[in-house]
């Protein structure tokens, strides 16, 4: 599927419905941490020892999306989830670099840096980029699409649900692009016309692009539904 739409010649196509372990195999692990008075950050431990990480923000809900990986046909994939705000603009000035950059670069250093280190010591899990993500949903899709075009070097793959449009490409882009899996809904057309506008400007920068649009609105069902294939994809088996 690489730099080409997901749903193929046909069209957008209808959501996935993937099965999901209930009770999982895994564990969640939640520790709190000092950043912004006390940041949580929760972590799906799989059961067998982890061949891929999964970067996210939003963590209290995407960190609870193991039991899909479970039931799916992927390698073992630790979730490793900092939590994000409740509050819309305090989470926009943390997950897009246009509103506030100095808090943008704060909570930047404490996902990459400091989360970073801590999952390698905490959960013994040192894996080359190759076998990392990022993964953000709506205004999480900006974060994660920032953090990878930052950081190409500790993320080998960028996985953007429904972008918001406060941090949009520009004329320039790195030299070094990590791969890049997109999906929007069609039922979701500001979302939808995000995500268009940064696979056409990766593609024209060079980079290995998914676009995946499905009959879906703005929603947890169509992010949670294309997970387990942004993992096969970038990881597969």
């Amino acid at each position: 599927m690489d730099d080409q739409t997901a749903a193929g010649a046909g069209g957008p196509e209808a959501l996935p419905e993937p099965a999901r372990a209930d009770p999982i195999a895994g564990e969640l692990v939640t520790e709190t941490f000092e950043y912004d008075g006390g940041r949580q950050v929760t972590v799906y431990v799989p059961p067998d020892p982890p061949e891929a990480v999964v970067f996210a923000g939003d963590g209290q809900r995407i960190s609870k999306w193991g039991g899909y990986l479970e039931a799916a046909d992927v390698p073992s994939t630790m979730i490793v989830g900092v939590h994000g705000l409740t509050d819309e603009m305090p989470r926009l000035q943390e997950y897009s670099p246009v509103f506030d950059e100095e808090r943008f670069a704060a909570h930047e250093r404490f996902f990459v840096e400091d989360i970073g280190r801590w999952a390698r010591s905490r959960f013994g899990v040192a894996l080359p980029a190759e076998r990392t993500a990022v993964f953000g949903v709506s205004a999480g899709g900006e974060l994660a699409l920032a953090l990878g075009l930052r950081h190409p070097d500790v993320y080998g793959a960028v996985f953007s649900s429904s972008p918001g449009a406060g941090y949009k490409p520009t004329g320039e882009m790195p030299s070094w692009i990590p791969r890049v899996y997109l999906v929007a809904g069609t039922l979701e057309p500001f979302f939808h016309d995000n995500a268009t506008r940064w696979a056409v400007a990766l593609r024209g920068a060079g980079a290995d692009v998914v676009m995946s649009e499905r009959v879906a609105s703005h929603g947890e069902a169509l992010w949670r539904g294309e997970f387990p294939l942004m993992v096969a994809w970038a990881f597969g088996r």
